[in-house]
């Protein structure tokens, strides 16, 4: 009798497995396919848009070089469109199970609607990991090219500089660079100025002409002065009366040295942290392309060499790093219990799907704008919008 029962509970297990097993299988199939579709869709209009806005600049420039600025915009752009095409996956396939009474049929046979999304939600967790492992490793690298790729070949004849003219960009380690204009010509920086200080110990260089490949400065006739900045209130508090050996002494001691050029083709050479192709994607536009990994901005938010405002940028770059990536897990939450109550079309479910992704990005980029302003706290900013979504779909999902 015992053993008889136990292959009963043993064959009950088993078709418990192979259901849930089948289940499974069956909502995979159902969510696959219109995620794809959103990828693909809302992939293809923020490209197109890229392309469109830039058409004008493109007239001549080879098919080829357009294709390979627009595949590195591809990284980015799959960042911006996974939380999108989550919300288009479970709002068409959950919208048409309910129109069906398959969900319906899914709890009459005992098994909770949470489980059947289970699916759902792994497949989310995935995304969310993809997309992390894109932020840390993969979009740094190409908003960098992509950025150089359009100031120095799309639009002009590597010369993109000309866009850092008569501005002071900042190299890394106390280094910063100003040319007061470009000559298109010789593809060279006019009237270079570069300024490092460590400690009171100021070094500015002086240039006539300058070019800048790779992470390397080449200065032509060029002029070397260091100076003790902590050393020029003494030189102003000399009396009247000091005599000229004081006063050369204090002079001394301000101007710690001075070399200049051999010869006017004599080359040096700096070497600096900043690549050229992160200065064009840091500085070229008004709008910088976030080139830090999460890494990389966790560790500038407690760099005491940057300012306070540079703190606050990484503090919200950091967050956003991760809370656009989370947001795939979070945006499940909510569209499941839009598409059981609403979802009674693909039309009607296309047009929440697009609310939803709308109202979330609106929300995230207003707690963003916020916290870049220091109005609120980089993380509550940020997260604002997951935390309000999450909010909502857990109230919706428990009523």
């Amino acid at each position: 009798m015992n053993e008889t029962s136990a292959r009963g509970r043993l064959r009950a297990g088993l078709e418990v497995r192979l259901l849930f097993r089948r289940l499974t299988g069956y909502i995979i199939r159902e969510i696959l396919p219109p995620f794809l579709l959103g990828i693909v869709l809302y992939a293809a209009v923020i490209l197109f848009g890229y392309f469109y806005v830039s058409s004008r600049y493109l007239t001549k420039v080879p098919i080829a070089l357009v294709a390979e600025w627009l595949l590195y915009q591809v990284p980015g752009t799959l960042i911006k469109v996974f939380p999108m095409a989550v919300v288009l996956m479970v709002v068409v396939s959950f919208g048409r199970l309910a129109v069906q009474q398959e969900t319906v049929a899914i709890q009459s046979g005992g098994i909770s609607l949470l489980r059947a999304a289970r699916p759902v939600l792994w497949l989310a967790a995935l995304i969310s990991v993809v997309a992390l492992l894109l932020t840390q490793y993969v979009v740094p690298y190409s908003n960098v090219e992509t950025r150089s790729l359009y100031w120095d070949q799309l639009t002009t004849n590597h010369a993109g500089l000309y866009r850092l003219a008569d501005s002071v960009v900042s190299l890394g380690h106390g280094l910063d660079l100003y040319f007061q204009k470009y000559d298109f010509k010789t593809n060279q920086m006019e009237n270079v100025r570069i300024q490092q200080f460590q400690g009171p110990v100021e070094t500015l260089v002086l240039a006539r002409r300058g070019s800048y490949q790779g992470n390397t400065l080449t200065l032509l006739g060029y002029q070397i002065y260091q100076m003790d900045d902590s050393k020029i209130v003494a030189l102003q508090n000399l009396p009247a009366s000091a005599s000229a050996s004081e006063i050369r002494e204090a002079l001394r001691k301000v101007f710690l040295g001075a070399s200049l050029a051999p010869s006017s083709s004599a080359p040096l050479n700096i070497q600096v942290q900043m690549s050229r192709a992160q200065a064009l994607a840091t500085y070229a536009d008004p709008i910088a392309a976030n080139t830090s990994s999460i890494g990389h901005s966790f560790r500038r938010m407690y760099d005491a060499r940057l300012s306070r405002l540079q703190r606050l940028q990484a503090r919200v770059d950091f967050n956003s790093q991760l809370a656009l990536p989370l947001a795939n897990l979070v945006l499940v939450l909510v569209s499941l219990p839009f598409a059981l109550r609403y979802g009674r079309s693909t039309g009607l479910s296309l047009g929440i799907s697009v609310i939803l992704a709308v109202g979330y990005y609106l929300l995230y980029f207003l707690g963003q704008s916020l916290a870049g302003l220091g109005v609120v706290p980089a993380a509550v900013g940020v997260w604002a919008a997951d935390a309000v979504f999450a909010a909502v779909g857990l109230r919706m999902l428990r009523s």
